[in-house]
């Protein structure tokens, strides 16, 4: 079956538009049938908009409607006759002796929008605490800090490193780079390789956290890759900005200026904030459906696990195109990043509504399945 989703963005009346979806069946699959019928239905007569290969002027804001559709378009279905690790295989690059949480947060995450399976690749000190957290979780005590190698076992140490993420490679659907991995210079030697070989195998990369801390300053890691996804908070934003414009954040023009940035890297960038901004040089999405106004640590976490399945799940979608067509700006990237950010505003407001100023992470986490009907 082909979805050809070939361009969304602004009609002239501020209306949300969209392409109509050409659906024809190859296999016999009535429920997908019906959910693409459901979607050419529903957006039938939205505007159409002609995508450039130009600095795009394709700006448009993301309400509650539009992002229902696209988390209907991008999810797949729960179907008896699927089996396990089709609904999504996320590996998490992150965790040492100091930070054990986000790694969790990210990892349990994707597990509770429904991946099937979720990997945390962390150091042996973080490995075992993360998995006294949960049994759910698949954790390899893989990565190595500078305080436990010695110089001249560096090299053996690395190539030993990358040769234990690289055997599982193949399976992930997309990693998470980042959370909890701490700075430690010869961990971000490790991660720097395991981001290359990831890239060399064409697995979608989102970066968050230290990871965040490691592209900044060495941006040829994810360089031109389009299936990368950054998502900076305020002061990662700031030395991204930094590092490529050579100059400061521009907050009266801070929509250009991101859209800039993201066209020179060559990436995708989820810019947190109180309106989340994405970009992937070529069109912008700002995302300013309400979350909560509780500002505890480890949302960017769940955040980034989010993405990552939904990214998995829209590349899945439009990469059963019978005829690819270059005019689709559509980066499964984008559509990531758009589902990840309104699930968890919507999830962190439900959560905010019961606990107040007493919700945790965990809190948010917990109301994942009730804003995201499957």
């Amino acid at each position: 079956m082909h979805l050809s989703l070939r361009t969304l963005g602004h009609g002239r009346n501020g209306s949300f538009s969209i392409l109509e979806s050409k659906a024809s069946c190859m296999f016999a699959s009535g429920a997908i049938l019906r959910r693409q019928h459901f979607l050419v239905r529903s957006l039938r007569g939205y505007k159409i908009q002609n995508f450039t290969k130009t600095m795009a002027e394709t700006k448009y804001s993301v309400d509650e409607a539009v992002a229902g559709k696209i988390l209907r378009t991008i999810t797949p279905d729960l179907d008896p006759g699927r089996y396990k690790g089709q609904a999504g295989k996320i590996a998490v690059i992150g965790g040492c002796r100091e930070y054990t949480g986000a790694p969790y947060f990210a990892a349990i995450s994707a597990l509770k929008i429904g991946a099937d399976l979720s990997h945390v690749f962390c150091t042996k000190d973080a490995a075992a605490v993360i998995k006294s957290y949960s049994p759910e979780l698949i954790v390899h005590p893989v990565l190595e800090e500078s305080y436990s190698v010695r110089d001249d076992e560096r090299e053996l140490t690395s190539k030993k490193v990358l040769a234990e993420v690289a055997k599982w490679m193949a399976r992930f659907d997309c990693l998470v780079v980042g959370p909890g991995l701490g700075r430690d210079p010869f961990l971000m030697e490790c991660v720097s390789e395991i981001i290359t070989a990831a890239r060399h195998s064409k697995i979608p990369i989102v970066v968050d956290g230290d990871g965040l801390f490691l592209v900044t300053s060495n941006l040829e890691l994810i360089q031109g890759y389009p299936l990368a996804v950054l998502t900076p908070n305020v002061n990662e934003y700031k030395r991204l900005v930094e590092k490529v414009l050579g100059g400061e954040v521009n907050s009266k023009d801070e929509i250009d200026q991101l859209q800039s940035i993201a066209q020179r890297i060559g990436v995708t960038i989820l810019q947190k904030g109180n309106s989340d901004i994405i970009s992937d040089g070529r069109s912008i999405t700002l995302v300013n459906i309400f979350g909560s106004p509780r500002r505890c640590g480890g949302q960017g976490d769940i955040l980034s696990g989010s993405v990552a399945v939904f990214s998995s799940w829209a590349k899945q979608v439009l990469e059963t195109q019978k005829e690819p067509d270059d005019s689709i700006p559509m980066n499964p990237m984008v559509l990531g990043s758009i589902s990840g950010s309104v699930l968890l505003r919507k999830a962190a407001s439900v959560a905010f509504g019961k606990k107040k100023r007493s919700t945790l992470t965990t809190d948010i986490i917990e109301c994942l399945g009730e804003r995201f009907v499957l």
